[in-house]
């Protein structure tokens, strides 16, 4: 099966100093703390690591996402590879 390569909701991503980072065509949130943000996009997930990690906005009707923080790295995965959370991992 080919992925469409248009997504729904185009996909930006904006850092100034490696201090904050401004996303768009955020479909979901799935895990974050000060050290971790999991999200994913219409063309799969999206993980930022780093320290003091704060979400300073989330909207996810408008697909917006903004952080501040020490960004370290940012890793994307493939769209399909979504990690299970707790609820997926305990209903196996």
């Amino acid at each position: 099966m080919r992925e469409n390569p248009f997504p729904a909701r185009p996909h930006t991503l904006t850092s100034a100093d490696r201090k904050t980072l401004a996303l768009t065509g955020i479909t979901d949130v799935d895990s974050f703390d000060d050290r971790e943000i999991v999200a994913y996009t219409d063309l799969g997930g999206l993980t930022v690591c780093g320290e003091g990690l704060h979400v300073s906005r989330l909207s996810l009707g408008s697909g917006e996402l903004e952080l501040e923080g020490h960004i370290r790295s940012l890793t994307y995965s493939d769209a399909g590879t979504r990690r299970k959370g707790l609820l997926g991992k305990l209903l196996r």
